[in-house]
């Protein structure tokens, strides 16, 4: 008896090298992954990806590392199933796929146990512990307590000790743009482990809509305080950034908003790089508009070796770090088992879970 031909799967950006072992058991297929990631917006870089993958049925991908247009997706002739992360991703043409016959499907990260939220609908309570909001109030602590400049401070030469001041944050008053789930528990942090006033904005945020965010996180209502776009850039102390990207939302943050920032404000981003006007952004922490800023994702991930993004030297501090806001190993290991449960149910004939075309 002829033995069946192998489906080959393709596993993208995998840099910790985390997705193997959950493909490995599935029966016969041939896997291969390919840590380094090509960037298909060039036309050398996508003429490597097609070489890459032209062959493949199965694709996995890792968030938005690797971009998937028509352009890319139109010369992958065998391509039936694309597995990413997440249930949102804007860098796949879910059009193309769905007109082409091709299955794209996400992963929602749940834990075995985990109450099912998926067709609640209310906001669904914030989970005690996401690695997102772990990752921002890292990044505003270390803006708020200088920690980068102060370890690079005591290796520098001459030794420095205690160049300058950290911000208390008791007290002072924390903007969320955009107060979905991720705002919602970066605000009951700020609320509650600090003191902190909570003020929010989004184009469709009401009050009672903020009191029931409020609720759901344990709050009584009026512990987040919705306002006018102009009234957040102006008065808070600290600005972070959840919005989710979109045509609209592109550049939502841009040089009248922070221009209307206190020079002593700091500004943290861990949603979506082009929320933020980047030349914007550049300029005004070039000439210290702003006290400081810290970036979990950018305009390009990932971030070119010749951004000039990595060789800032301007007047505001800047905090970098690449995209580490879902990369722990957890959560990733979670989604590739997802994925590779997916494969299992397209190589049966059976629908996939959390299809998103």
């Amino acid at each position: 008896m002829a033995t069946a031909a192998k489906t080959n799967v393709a596993i993208l950006d995998d840099y910790g090298g985390i997705a193997k072992e959950h493909f490995d058991s599935i029966s016969n297929v041939e896997v291969s992954s390919f840590p380094e990631t090509l960037d298909p917006s060039s036309s050398d870089g996508r003429n490597q990806l097609v070489e890459r993958l032209k062959s493949f049925q199965v694709i996995s991908t890792m968030r938005e590392r690797t971009p998937f247009k028509s352009d890319l997706l139109s010369q992958l002739p065998n391509l039936k199933l694309l597995l990413t992360t997440g249930v949102r991703n804007a860098s796949l043409d879910l059009d193309w796929t769905a007109k082409h016959d091709v299955v794209v499907a996400g992963t929602t990260g749940a834990k075995p146990g985990d109450p099912d939220h998926s067709k609640d609908t209310h906001l669904p309570p914030p989970p005690g512990y996401d690695s997102t909001t772990q990752h921002t109030w890292a990044l505003i602590l270390s803006l708020a307590s200088r920690i980068p400049h102060d370890n690079a401070a005591m290796q520098s030469t001459p030794k420095q000790w205690q160049s300058g001041y950290a911000v208390a944050l008791g007290g002072k008053t924390l903007g969320l743009c955009g107060l979905g789930k991720l705002g919602t528990t970066t605000a009951r942090i700020g609320a509650q482990a600090f003191g902190m006033r909570i003020i929010a904005w989004s184009e469709s945020l009401t009050q009672e809509k903020a009191d029931a965010a409020a609720k759901t996180a344990g709050l009584p209502a009026g512990t987040f305080k919705a306002v006018s776009k102009e009234e957040l850039f102006k008065q808070a102390d600290v600005v972070s950034v959840h919005y989710v990207l979109s045509d609209r939302s592109r550049g939502i943050v841009g040089k009248e908003e922070l221009s209307q920032m206190k020079s002593s404000a700091m500004l943290v981003n861990s949603s979506r790089g082009p929320l933020i006007d980047e030349d914007a952004l550049y300029n005004a922490l070039s000439r210290g508009a702003i006290r400081s800023a810290a970036l979990d994702v950018w305009w390009q991930e990932p971030l070119p070796a010749d951004s000039r993004w990595r060789s800032y030297k301007g007047k505001s501090e800047l905090v970098r770090s690449p995209h580490m806001g879902y990369v722990n190993a957890d959560t990733m290991g979670i989604w590739y088992a997802e994925q590779a449960e997916n494969v299992r149910r397209f190589l049966a004939g059976k629908e996939v879970i959390n299809r998103i075309n």
